[in-house]
């Protein structure tokens, strides 16, 4: 729910007039909503799906973070809406705009209150995913499409469950209301397109041609006519009533992902992998424009309700507006961020570096939460990142099987480092002057800093390396790797030193002690086991995650550490005794990244939510 800060009575002020929000609370958005214990948010989550308010005065973006809701005057953010305990993956507004619904990978719909933020209902059935929701056009009824294969109707009111409507054989993505509200079209994995009876659930008509999943479905505004997006990279159109192929709209090079009629039904946009939005006549099928921009997978497209404009939102994190007739680009939202693989605050403290599975890097003011720079160059997806003893250098190791190196004042690329297969771990040695890189290729590579040369290449244990660290002193390397074992190298002569062995899965994270003398390892055992880093015997098995430990840090001070996990939360031990001091929970997804500041008072985690936030280490 909007925190009473945001001063809800204003808030409904402004939802029913548009009128502009003031800056100052639109610069403050890092701070809305905020779990216990955090103190900011960088970046606004990964983006699903976008839909126009029936009045054209808001757009909604569901998000990996709760729904976003724009001012289409101003372009600002003005609310956020959180509850879901995971990734929105569809909103839908009630025909008078009063009310939005909500889909999750929670398993839940959510039903909220517009006009003051409020969150009204939890509607609960679903056994797996919600992938889509709809309002009826006469308000009456919700529809949802879950990956449990089932399209559900309710009461819109009350939340009562009506029917479930069983018949696809695999996971329904899309769901859409004929304009009388009378049918349901649904598009699922299965590769057909099915048509109901909303009021008795009756299974009217399958529709076959599709030769793979169907990813989105919509009726026609006269309700004659369906059309349908599907991974075959084609736009069907269907006679509604007789079940009838009529048209195959053939030009995507890309599973087509969405599909929304114009108000007028002139018009269909498609919205592709291929990154394009492709607008169709829907009478002769014939490819009308091609409205390119994004540089990844468009997910979801509407039309305002005047039909002048499109909203586009994209894998590449943002939400472009366009005209309608002439194509043109008029406006790019920006501020969404993908999957955080990866977090690292510089060593003076006053930036932090994140890594996604965009392939981008951002750079972020510690003490703001202002967006100060994106790095662009790696091809795929960004697993690890760190910064140089000076805070003058960034070095980025990603899936592309590349290492690169940045200036960080700048952005500009300075070097480009290669392995044979992706490269999940990147650092500097303690005095800068060399690069550690562990990759899927089964080698640990030093390299020059300054130079880019290599310097030597360690050949590891047969297995992925996940996770690679120099000792405090520059004289040892800890290796994690899929193999459940760490190893302790000589960093001069590349002599394996030691072999851990407790972990019983892959060590994904591995952390040296300030003073050198403890290792910290997190693992797929769900476990963080500390080490004596001279004799390498096994001190401490701290066991509270319930998934996956994807990485930990020391303190500045040694004396606790923080692990993020893929059961979505940080936890904070102290080192001495073994004791959790805190469980901070948040985020809506795994978290792949921790670290702690250089004063040791702020935690910034990453995750595949979407975002960064930054925790009050004293904060009980």
């Amino acid at each position: 729910m909007i925190k009473k800060r945001l001063f809800s009575n204003v808030l409904a002020y402004l939802f029913v007039s548009t009128v502009f929000f003031p800056l100052t609370f639109a610069a403050d958005m890092i701070h809305w909503d905020l779990p216990e214990g955090a103190k900011a948010r960088l970046g606004r989550g990964s983006i699903s799906e976008i839909a126009y308010s029936p009045d054209g005065g808001h757009l909604v973006v569901a998000s990996s973070m709760g729904i976003w809701i724009y001012d289409t005057a101003t372009n600002e953010e003005i609310a956020l809406l959180t509850g879901h305990t995971d990734n929105v993956y569809s909103v839908s507004f009630s025909p008078d705009g009063s009310t939005i619904v909500s889909g999750s990978k929670d398993n839940t719909l959510r039903m909220w209150d517009i006009n003051i933020g409020e969150h009204l209902k939890t509607l609960t059935g679903h056994t797996d995913w919600v992938n889509s929701v709809s309002f009826s056009p006469d308000g009456t009824t919700i529809a949802s499409a879950s990956e449990d294969d089932t399209v559900r109707v309710w009461n819109a009111s009350t939340g009562e469950l009506l029917k479930t409507l069983t018949g696809h054989i695999d996971d329904v993505l899309s769901v859409s209301f004929s304009p009388d509200s009378r049918t349901l079209v649904s598009g699922s994995l299965d590769g057909t397109v099915r048509i109901w009876d909303t009021h008795t659930g009756e299974h009217l008509k399958m529709l076959t041609g599709h030769t793979a999943w169907v990813w989105s479905v919509s009726f026609s505004p006269d309700g004659t006519t369906v059309a349908s997006g599907s991974m075959d990279d084609t736009v069907r159109v269907w006679n509604a009533a007789t079940g009838e192929h009529l048209k195959t709209l053939i030009g995507h090079a890309g599973y087509v992902t969405g599909v929304s009629f114009s108000p007028d039904g002139t018009t269909i946009a498609s919205g592709s992998r291929d990154a394009t939005v492709r607008l169709w006549d829907a009478t002769t099928g014939e490819h009308l424009k091609t409205l390119i921009g994004h540089t990844a997978w468009v997910w979801g497209m509407s039309f305002s309700p005047n039909g002048t404009t499109i909203a586009s939102a994209s894998e590449d994190d943002t939400v472009r507006i366009w005209d309608a007739t002439t194509g043109e680009h008029l406006k790019t939202l920006i501020g969404h961020t993908g999957h955080v693989t990866g977090v690292s605050f510089s060593p003076d403290g006053t930036t932090i570096a994140s890594g996604s599975e965009n392939a981008v890097l951002r750079l972020w003011d510690a003490e703001t939460g202002k967006l100060l720079k994106t790095f662009k160059g790696h091809r795929e997806s960004v697993r690890s990142v760190s910064f140089s003893p000076n805070s003058r250098t960034l070095v980025s190791g990603s899936e592309d099987a590349t290492v690169r190196l940045w200036d960080a004042e700048t952005g500009k690329l300075l070097k480009t480092l290669r392995h044979m297969g992706a490269v999940y771990s990147v650092s500097f040695s303690p005095d800068g002057a060399i690069i550690i890189s562990g990759s899927e290729d089964d080698t640990i590579r030093l390299w020059d800093a300054a130079t880019g040369e290599r310097l030597k290449t360690f050949i590891g244990p047969r297995r992925d390396i996940y996770s690679v660290s120099f000792s405090p002193d520059g004289t040892t390397i800890v290796i994690g790797s899929e193999n459940a074992a760490l190893r302790l190298w000589d960093a001069e002569t590349g002599k394996l030193l030691k072999t851990l062995k407790g972990h019983m899965k892959s060590v994904r994270s591995v952390s040296f002690s300030p003073d050198g003398t403890t290792i910290a390892s997190g693992s797929e055992d769900a476990t963080v086991r500390l080490w004596n880093a001279n004799t390498g015997k096994l001190l401490k098995t701290l066991m509270e995650h319930r998934g996956s430990v994807r990485s930990v840090s020391f303190s500045p001070d040694g004396t606790t550490i923080v692990s993020g996990s893929e059961d979505d939360t940080l936890r904070v031990w102290d080192v001495e005794t073994g004791e959790v001091l805190k469980t901070l929970i948040g985020h809506t997804g795994h978290v792949t990244g921790v670290s702690f500041s250089p004063d040791g008072t702020t935690i910034a985690s990453g995750s595949s939510d979407g975002t960064v936030l930054l925790w009050d280490v004293h904060t009980r």
